[in-house]
């Protein structure tokens, strides 16, 4: 995704840029200030590396999303090392789309608990990385939450809002939209078992089906919500803050990505 965003000493506060800097100045740009000894530097805590119609995108949200990314269908080690801006572009899309949910649409695709605990299940037993790493046991899945920086309500956050975003598409982009038995044949032999090394329990076809219609559905219905998250980006104010991630910015224009 490409969001361009020029930022610098000499840009004037107009109507765009003054609500920018208000907000910025309203936040404190979330610097905290850690207690210190007479004349030793500010730490910075939290600041703001993005807003998106007035909502502002942290460090510390950057920081956690490059975390949870090795939850991600396509993540993990095999995926190589993610980026900054590859996060910051998953967090613009999902606040881009967050600020279209109205509160009735909330309460329906809002996740039950058991539902959340069900599908963190699935990811322990069918994620490539975490069949690797052995997570389905209660020993692996300790040890893998600890090598990658994470904590189980960390990770159950992280489940029940991808749900809310992936319900509240399929409610509004799903109508229409058929996954046939073979694409799920296809996805499983070509691209989800050569995932798994030699040695290593591949689940049955019948145990993933269900995932695998999911990631397929998600493909199709990012083709067609491509054009509305263009028109929500032209529509709203996008600006990043942060000079180091102005690169994630750009690539906006070549459509939208997978929330």
């Amino acid at each position: 995704m490409n969001w361009f965003s020029k930022f610098g000493s000499a840009v004037q506060p107009d109507g765009r840029w003054l609500k920018v800097w208000l907000l910025v100045a309203i936040l404190g740009v979330r610097t905290l200030h850690a207690q210190q000894t007479p004349g030793s530097a500010p730490v910075v805590l939290d600041r703001v590396v993005a807003v998106v119609n007035s909502h502002a995108i942290l460090s510390s949200d950057l920081r956690e999303e490059m975390l949870l990314s090795i939850l991600e269908p396509g993540g993990g080690p095999d995926a190589g090392a993610e980026t900054a801006q590859e996060a910051l572009q998953r967090l613009i899309s999902r606040t881009l789309i967050r600020q279209q949910i109205r509160e009735e649409d909330a309460r329906s695709i809002e996740p039950t608990a058991a539902q959340v605990q069900q599908r963190v299940a699935e990811i322990r037993k069918e994620l490539p990385i975490c069949v690797r790493e052995n997570c389905a046991t209660d020993a692996g899945w300790s040890e893998f939450l600890a090598k990658h920086g994470l904590t189980e309500n960390r990770v159950k956050g992280y489940v029940r809002g991808r749900m809310q975003i992936l319900r509240f598409i399929e409610m509004r982009f799903r109508q229409g939209i058929q996954i046939s038995q073979q694409e799920v044949e296809t996805y499983y032999h070509d691209t989800l078992v050569p995932q798994y090394q030699a040695g290593q329990a591949v689940p049955q076809l019948s145990a993933v089906a269900p995932r695998i219609e999911e990631i397929l559905l998600q493909q199709q219905v990012n083709e067609m919500f491509s054009g509305w998250l263009d028109s929500l980006r032209k529509q709203g104010e996008v600006e990043v803050l942060d000079p180091s991630l102005e690169t994630a910015a750009n690539l906006s224009q070549g459509g939208a990505t997978s929330p």
